[in-house]
């Protein structure tokens, strides 16, 4: 069996390193909390948001790898925010991050193009384990 060459720097447990991560979500509590697990396991955080607007012009300047997006924001729903990263073909993983678990917003999202929704609340560890499955789907 042939094994699959892994492009990205691994840290000692084998986790991707190194990519760029936007953290949107509109509590300052909540950002921090997946700022914090994502730093500790090598994730380069390079932008943080609290509404959609703010998001979208994070996302199209910094080119980030990644973006966790909660989908309810003051200004639009992250639903919205995926659509105009999708027309602006802005080739980021985004996680859906967010409290409403409706199975129908969950498929709209991956529907739309999301890697993965994770549900609040959730462990460091459950977000980190998403994070690096949408990231190594990349390489």
């Amino acid at each position: 069996m042939e094994e699959l060459a892994i492009k990205e720097p691994l840290n000692k447990n084998n986790k991707v390193m190194g990519k760029k991560v936007l953290i949107v979500d509109d509590s300052a509590y909540m950002r921090s909390v997946i700022k914090s697990a994502l730093v500790k396991e090598g994730y380069e955080v390079v932008g943080e948001a609290e509404d959609g607007e703010t998001a979208i012009d994070l996302a199209l300047g910094l080119n980030p790898d990644l973006i966790t997006l909660d989908n309810i924001l003051p200004d639009m729903i992250g639903l919205e925010i995926i659509k105009v990263l999708h027309e602006e073909q802005l080739s980021s993983k985004v996680i859906m991050v967010s409290a409403v678990g409706q199975q129908t917003m969950l498929n709209k999202g991956i529907e739309l193009g999301a890697a993965a929704y994770l549900l609040k609340p959730f462990t460091s560890e459950s977000l980190i384990e998403t994070v690096n499955k949408a990231l190594i789907s990349i390489n």
